[in-house]
């Protein structure tokens, strides 16, 4: 890591803040794992976080989605200790507002980052023999939703 050490110590000098970190695969998923869900979801509602949140159905289809995503970075070696009751927490705190595919949506900024969200984690899934329902459920919905609005 003195490589590493090394470069974030030039992007401190450059006025950045720098975390490194010696599990990037489990730190990537942990983000996924959030993005994965609101994001498309805002998308296919119209709805600013706070309100899915608020929603008891779609409130739970979000943290159904987060345990299927969580089994998967399990069985890949990036488990997520945070509940998913935790993580909509700290996304709760964030107050009122928009995805960035939600933003992107709205704009008619396309394509969006369907794939890289939530057809990446669909596919995992598959390979490690994790079942996906309700994954499967939100790419094809957020996925022709997309389509129909050549968003994809």
């Amino acid at each position: 890591m003195p490589r590493l050490a090394a470069v974030a110590a030039r992007f401190e000098r450059a006025g950045l803040q720098v975390e490194c970190s010696d599990a990037i695969q489990r730190d990537i998923w942990f983000k996924l794992w959030g993005n994965m869900t609101m994001n498309p979801v805002s998308v296919l509602t119209g709805a600013t976080c706070d309100r899915i949140l608020d929603d008891p159905q779609v409130s739970a289809f979000c943290l159904a989605v987060m345990d299927e995503a969580k089994a998967i970075g399990a069985r890949i070696g990036c488990p997520i200790a945070q509940s998913g009751e935790a993580r909509c927490a700290v996304t709760r705190q964030l107050g009122v507002f928009k995805t960035s595919m939600l933003q992107d949506a709205e704009a008619g900024r396309g394509p969006l980052e369907i794939d890289a969200l939530v057809a990446s984690v669909r596919e995992i899934g598959q390979h490690v023999g994790v079942p996906t329902p309700r994954i499967d459920a939100l790419l094809g919905l957020v996925r022709l939703h997309a389509q129909t609005r050549g968003l994809y």
